[in-house]
Parts: C-alpha cells; structure tokens; sequence
C-alpha cells in the first residue's frame, strides 16, 4: 500500500480512503457516491486549534453542512460561522453551543434576524439598514443582541473573483471609513450591545500576505473603535485559507503561517491598547476540502474531438469545476496504479457544454463501468448540490478505521416531488 495523496492511498490497484476500499464502497452504496474521512477532518481542525490555542475556531458551516460534520466538529469545541438560519438551526442541533455562533450574511430577512433575536446568537452586521431592523426587533423582544459590524477593509487576495470577499467592490460589509461612525450609531441604539468586529476577504487563499495586510487594517479600526468607548469582546478575521488543489500551486501555507501572518500583529495591538478580545478564526475549505471525494461510474467513452469519458455524476452535485473553473484530480479508483496510457476529458450526463469535471487528463485506458474519484470534493461539494436536469442527488458515506456509515441516504425520483402541489385545475 501506498500513498496517493496525503490520507488517500493504494492497494492491489484499488483506491482507499479511511481504510476502506473505494470501489467496494462503489459497489455497497451505488453511485455517484461522496465519501469523507472522518479522521481527516478533525485532524485538520485540529491543526487550526493547535495553530490557534488562545483562538476561538468558527467552522464557516457553508463549505459543507453535512449534520454529521457539524456534529463531529462540535463535539471538538468547534464553534460556527453561519449564514442563513437553515444553517443556524442546523449548528445548534449539532450541539453548537449559540455563544459560539456568529450569524453572518449581507442580506438577512427580518425572520431571520427575529430567530437571531430569540436564540441569543451575535450577529455581524452587514449594513445601517440591518442594524435599525435589528435594532427595532430586540427592543420588541425586550432583549439586547450583541453584534460586530462585517468591515470590508478593500483587500484584494490572490483567488477567484467570485470568492474575493473583501474588495473595496463586494457586496460583503462596511466600508472601513465608515466603520467608526456605524459604532457610534450603535451605541445609541436600543436593543443593540456593539461587542465585536469582523472581517472576511475570501476563500482558497495561499498566500498570508493579504492576512497580514487585513489584520493591520481591522487593528487599525480596533484602536478607533476603542477609542470612541466600544468594549470589544472579540476580533473575527475570517479565514479564507485555501489547499493545494494541484501540484503547480506549490505548497500551500499551513494554519501555523496563517497564525504567523496575524497574532503577532493582533497580541501587539491589544497589549498597546490595554485591551484583551478574543480572536476568531472561521476556516472552512481548510477543514472539509481534502477529508471527500466523489465517486463516479463511467456510463461511455467516447472518441470526437476529445477523448470524452461520460460518468453518472453530473455538476449538479459538484459544481465548482463548472462555475469557478476549479481543478480536482480524477483517479480511476479501480486502476489506481495503473500507468497512464491515454488523455481523456471526463464529463457529466447535465445538458450544459459546461457539465465538465476534468480536461485532458492522462490517465490508464477508461472502460465502461470503472470508477472514477475526483479529489478535494469537500469542500462546496454537496452543499452547492441540486436535482438539476431531474436528478436526485447521491448518498453520502462516513469513513474511519476501515468503517463505513451511511450519513446521507441517496434520494430517488420521488424526492423530485419535494413539497410541490398541483391547484384543482390540474388535477
């Protein structure tokens, strides 16, 4: 046996993950399938909480809100960065404690705030119009909401445009120069206890510059918070912290240079200030991404213009390759250490030109029926996932120790139905 890819590895040419054979899950389960590793992920939570010791560790629940996740990740002391009150009650049913959760998001409804509102959850508030909504519903609860304001401190990471979160051009938080007077509002509001601040500049980052730049800027704005009298309880930097999704992207950085890249600047601040908020990191991709992957049978090959291998996974239930032009490494799972003898391009059943997962990979001779792996699916895998195209979506499997769970049953057309009905014309 023999290692592939970090906690992946190889036995008499098959691909394993967590100890277990992956096409004898192909075979148990069916697919498409998603298989994460339990171990895994704790053990890149923990590193966060080792690279952290003096932090609080927010999971951002939207990279992926497997029930089982959430539950394992709380039962590590993990907290959650959520942004919808489907994730909210998903987090407090894992057993999150609502102390450590951060209820986040640029357009919150007023049911949601008013949920906020009566679970005790803070909230980072994303604008002035949010906070006098805010602020009426805690006055008519009779109770008081603790918040941070999101700042968007114009820092411009080297990632995708579409997950760059805090350009001075995102729909995502405040303008950093308008920060200290959305603090003295505030203040002077009902129902309103301003206790914190909180940044966020995006996802798949590796590089630790652009952290070091943002926690200057939101250490900056601590002082002026400070200043005008707000107690602050607690600094969110966010996360953003990506993986090495290919080869050519050089090492990525670790947990330990991403705290290297911050908590001197932040310890030497708040010392000189006299002042002692907790720190919160919100890691999401780091988490989950590397711990999944996604199996897919191979329904035909095909020779056009490409090689094209068509498998029974479609983008809709991994749809980064299609929307962000993301890289996942496909292993035929059960020639795994086979040589490499043709190029081929592996594509989905959806009716798009874009349904694509892998472009010109060299890879052994694809028959009907292999499987195929594609890597890293664990993060803004199945979270994103539809029944696009009338497809129900797969079963998720847990893996540890040579175990496999079922943690997520496979739908089936009936699920298409979900909660429709047809008004007694149609009948």
């Amino acid at each position: 046996m023999f290692t592939i890819k970090d906690h992946l590895e190889i036995s008499d040419d098959h691909l394993i993950i967590g100890g277990v054979d992956t096409v004898s899950l192909a075979e148990e389960f069916g697919t498409p399938l998603y298989i994460t590793n339990e171990s895994r992920v704790i053990g890149n939570f923990s590193a966060y909480r080792k690279a952290f010791p003096d932090a609080d560790i927010y999971y951002a629940a939207k990279a992926n809100g497997s029930f089982a996740i959430l539950r394992m990740l709380a039962r590590e002391g993990a907290g959650a960065d959520v942004f919808s009150y489907g994730e909210l009650y998903m987090a407090l049913l894992a057993g999150i404690p609502r102390e450590k959760i951060l209820f986040n998001g640029n357009s919150k409804t007023d049911f949601e705030l008013q949920k906020a509102v009566d679970i005790g959850v803070k909230v980072s508030v994303d604008s002035l119009d949010e906070l006098h909504t805010l602020s009426n519903l805690a006055q008519g609860a009779g109770k008081k909401v603790e918040i941070a304001f999101r700042v968007n401190p114009d820092v411009s990471p080297k990632t995708h445009p579409k997950i760059s979160t805090g350009l001075r051009s995102s729909k995502f938080g405040i303008p950093s120069e308008e920060v200290v007077s959305a603090y003295r509002e505030a203040s002077r509001l009902p129902g309103i206890s301003p206790c914190g601040i909180h940044c966020h500049i995006g996802s798949q980052i590796l590089e630790t510059t652009s952290f070091t730049e943002a926690t200057h800027k939101m250490m900056d704005l601590v002082e002026k918070v400070t200043d005008i009298g707000i107690d602050l309880k607690f600094v969110d930097m966010g996360s953003g912290l990506g993986i090495p999704y290919k080869k050519d992207e050089g090492p990525a950085p670790t947990p330990k240079d991403h705290a290297n890249a911050i908590v001197p600047i932040f310890k030497e601040k708040t010392k000189a200030l006299g002042i002692s908020p907790k720190l919160i990191l919100e890691p999401g991709r780091f988490i989950v991404a590397d711990t999944t992957i996604l199996l897919a049978r191979v329904n035909t090959v095909k020779k056009a213009a490409k090689n094209f291998v068509g498998v029974d996974a479609g983008f809709n239930l991994l749809v980064r390759p299609t929307m962000y032009d993301s890289y996942h490494y496909a292993v035929v799972a059960n020639k795994a250490s086979s040589p490499a003898e043709e190029t081929y391009t592996i594509v989905g059943p959806i009716c798009e030109t874009g349904d694509i997962f892998a472009k010109d990979r060299t890879l052994p001779c694809i028959e009907k029926g292999d499987i195929i792996a594609l890597l890293d699916a664990g993060a803004y895998g199945f979270s994103m996932s539809s029944q696009y195209n009338g497809r129900p979506r797969c079963a998720e499997v847990l893996v540890k120790d040579g175990k496999a769970d079922i943690i997520r049953t496979r739908e089936d057309v009936q699920d298409l139905m979900g909660r429709q009905t047809l008004p007694a014309r149609l009948m």
